[in-house]
This record gives structure tokens, C-alpha cells and sequence, in this order.
């Protein structure tokens, strides 16, 4: 069979082979530990636990060839009262528990070895930190009797990198501490933190960055106040309100400094964020679900009404301002660059030495999508009712909301199917 014959199919997967191949080529130190798994190691600190009293610990595969980590916080929510962390342990037990975690663990995306799926970071040395400890990665707080629960995140970073050191991250050039949700936001907390222990170590050779996805969280008003009594309905003020005293919290010292009495502004992005030194690369959807779900704002497959249509437009709105001045992403895809070129692009934007210079030209590393409401760009991933599962398109989702197409083409001076035309396309 000659290859203008093959199907489409097997030509992609004869591309991903050779470039597979390739990249092992270049790099065969690093490929020949890239099929294996990360492995479980558990912390060699014993009394740096999980909420239940159960050992600590992280997942790592080694990558000889290379200088870089990346160290990678798991998300997952919170807890902040006896109550509602008991309510936590019986239902996601995992996330307070290493009693039940595998042995080995495969990475995906930024976390995956093969060059295909990440370009930039496959050949890198992999850890992913599981999140054990309910607080946002916050917590110095030991097991008491008082709270039924240690809370020792903040403690779990340090361990982490304090053993990683022996593992060869002492001889690294390049330190990546990377997370999603509530690791994110734990990103922004304890960069600066880990790149202070490294130093107080002697290790000034290794440059520490951040990567947050999806932490940058607003401190707005609720569209609709209830009771604080669960996570998901609690302002996110007030939650971390009582949950920086209920963990023993800590923030890093400047943005302490800036909000002293209120340490629990140092949970908001866009309040921490200008007291950081460590370069941070932020990644963020402009219509976050776990923003909107705590602003009591759901899809309940129910045509919204007008007020909640406009606070959702008004929270991208208000999000988009807090980025102004960051380097970050927010979507799949904007202006035909992705996700892993617009980090590349970042990374090259700083010297051997770790200052900060000019990207190459055609390098973008802060482009700002211009959606005024969730899932406008088509490149974003088809959105689900949050009750019944249902699949929706940008069309349905905003009819489901109870956007009103004959209104809008009228208002636009065009036929409604033309508008619906440009809606799917995300004109």
C-alpha cells in the first residue's frame, strides 16, 4: 500500500510515532525512563500527613537528561469547619486520605511524557503532589482533638522539595511549580515560598516559576446570598475567612505585609499576585464554573433570568480587568495559539540567568479572548448541564440561559438564522 492510499487515521498515527521517535533521538538520556509511570513515594517526615492522620506524599519520575521540574499541586476544593470537613471525609474521602492511592500514576498533558501531548515539558522530571490536606495548600496545623483533622499543606510543599533535592533537583536549572483549581491557587501561595527555601538551602542556581490554572479566584459579591454552611454555597470570602483560622493558614510575608489582620485577601488572585517576586504564568477561563457555582449561579436547565445573564457577563468582565497586567491564558485556544506555544513563547521570554527579556517576535504570552458570555470560542470544550449531563452547543447553551434570538438579529438588523450562524462560529 503505498502511503496516498493510507487513511487519514494511520498517517496521524505513523506522524505521532516519528515524532515520538525524534524527540527520543535528541533526547536519549531522558528516553529511557519515559514510558514508566510516576511512582509513589511517601514523605519521610511522618508527621507531615494528610487531614486523617495518614502519610503524605507525591508521585515522581525521574528524567536523567534533563535540568527541569515540574512540580504539579492537585486541586479539589476545600473545607473549613469540623462539620463540613466530616461531610468532606465521607464523600471524597481521597482528597483528605492516602490510604487508597495507587502505586503509580500516569501524567497527562502538561504531566505527560510523550512529545505529541506536551511539547515543551515532556522530557522534564515529573511530580505530582496529591492533595490531601482541604486548605488550599495553606495549612501548618497538626492533628488535634479540637478540629479532627491536621491541616498541613503549606508543610507538604516544603517536605516535597526538601526531598526532591536528593533526587537531583539540587543540580536543576529550572524548578516549574504548576497547579490546577484549588493547587492554582496553591501555586500562587507558595511560589515565592519555595524559591526562598531553595535559597536558604544554598541552591541559587535553580530558578523557580509558577503555572496557575484555573486558581484566580474573585473575592465579588454572590448573586444570590445563602446561609454559610456548606462549601459550595458560602461566599468565598467568608469561607476562607473561617478557613485560614480553622487550617493555621499562611501567606506569603509581603502580601501579609499589604494585608495585615486580612491574610485572607492573599487567597485572591488579583491582590496576591502584585506582591509576588517569582515569575507566574496564569491560565483561567473568563466563566469559571467553580467561581460561578460559589456566586450561586447555576445551569439547572431552566431558562435564566435577566439579572443572572448579566451578573455572568458582568463576572467575565470583572475577571478580565483582574488580568490586565499578567501573564496569562484563559482559553484552549485564542487567536489560533495554544495552550503549550503560548508557554513556550514565556519561557523563552527569560535569560539563562532568569531575568526577563523580549519573547521572539510572533511569540504572544498575554492575549485576552473577547467572549462576552461562557463558551463563546469554539475551541473551548462542549459545556454539560450541570444536572442532567446533556451536552449543549453555544447555541443551545445560550437559548438554555434565555438569550433571545429574534430580539438580538432584530436589535443587529439581520436575519436571526445569519446571527445563530456567527454564534456557532464564535463570531
Amino acid at each position: 500500500m503505498t502511503a496516498s492510499l493510507r487513511s487519514p487515521n494511520v498517517m496521524k498515527r505513523m506522524m505521532k510515532t516519528h515524532v515520538k521517535n525524534l524527540a527520543q533521538s535528541l533526547y536519549p538520556c531522558s528516553a529511557q525512563k519515559l514510558d514508566q509511570d510516576m511512582k509513589l513515594r511517601f514523605l519521610g517526615n511522618v508527621s507531615v500527613t494528610c487531614n486523617d492522620g495518614t502519610p503524605a506524599g507525591y508521585y515522581l519520575r525521574e528524567s536523567k537528561g534533563s535540568k527541569r521540574w515540574l512540580v504539579f499541586l492537585e486541586g479539589g476544593w476545600y473545607c473549613f469547619s469540623k462539620e463540613n470537613c466530616d461531610s468532606r471525609y465521607e464523600t471524597m474521602r481521597r482528597l483528605m486520605s492516602s490510604t487508597k492511592w495507587p502505586q503509580t500514576k500516569t501524567g497527562t498533558g502538561i504531566l505527560s511524557p510523550q512529545p505529541e501531548e506536551n511539547p515543551h515539558w515532556w522530557n522534564a522530571n515529573m511530580v505530582f503532589v496529591p492533595y490531601c490536606s482541604s486548605d488550599v495548600w495553606s495549612g501548618a496545623s497538626p492533628k488535634t482533638d479540637q478540629s479532627g483533622y491536621a491541616f498541613m499543606g503549606s508543610l507538604i510543599i516544603r517536605e516535597v522539595v526538601k526531598e526532591l533535592l536528593a533526587q537531583g533537583l539540587d543540580t536543576a536549572k529550572l524548578l516549574l511549580l504548576a497547579g490546577s483549581s484549588a493547587g492554582g491557587t496553591g501555586v500562587l501561595l507558595s511560589v515565592d515560598r519555595v524559591a526562598e527555601q531553595l535559597e536558604e538551602l544554598g541552591h541559587t542556581n535553580v530558578q523557580v516559576r509558577g503555572l496557575s490554572d484555573s486558581g484566580w479566584f474573585l473575592d465579588n459579591k454572590q448573586y444570590r446570598c445563602t446561609d454559610c454552611s456548606d462549601t459550595i454555597s458560602c461566599a468565598p470570602t467568608e469561607a476562607i475567612r473561617r478557613g485560614i483560622r480553622y487550617w493555621n493558614g499562611v501567606v506569603p510575608e509581603r502580601c501579609r505585609e499589604a494585608h495585615e489582620g486580612e491574610e485572607w485577601n492573599c487567597f485572591f488572585g488579583y491582590k496576591l499576585y502584585p506582591t509576588l517576586t517569582s515569575p507566574v504564568f496564569v491560565v483561567q477561563w473568563l466563566f469559571d464554573e467553580a467561581q460561578l457555582t460559589v456566586d450561586n449561579v447555576h445551569l439547572t436547565g431552566q431558562p435564566m433570568q435577566e439579572g443572572q445573564w448579566r451578573y455572568i457577563q458582568n463576572l467575565g468582565n470583572e475577571l478580565r480587568s483582574t488580568l490586565k497586567d499578567v501573564p496569562y491564558w484563559m482559553d484552549i485556544q485564542v487567536k489560533g495559539t495554544s495552550l503549550p506555544r503560548a508557554l513556550q513563547c514565556w519561557d523563552r521570554s527569560f535569560h539563562d540567568d532568569g531575568r526577563s527579556k523580549s519573547p521572539p517576535k510572533g511569540c504572544p504570552v498575554h492575549l485576552m479572548d473577547s467572549c462576552p458570555w461562557p463558551h463563546c470560542n469554539p475551541t473551548c470544550p462542549t459545556i454539560r448541564d450541570q444536572y442532567t449531563g446533556q451536552e449543549m452547543n453555544v447555541v443551545q447553551f445560550l437559548m438554555h440561559m434565555g438569550f433571545d434570538v429574534q430580539k438580538m438579529a432584530q436589535q443587529q438588523g439581520m436575519e436571526p438564522g445569519k446571527l445563530l450562524g456567527m454564534l456557532s462560529s464564535g463570531s
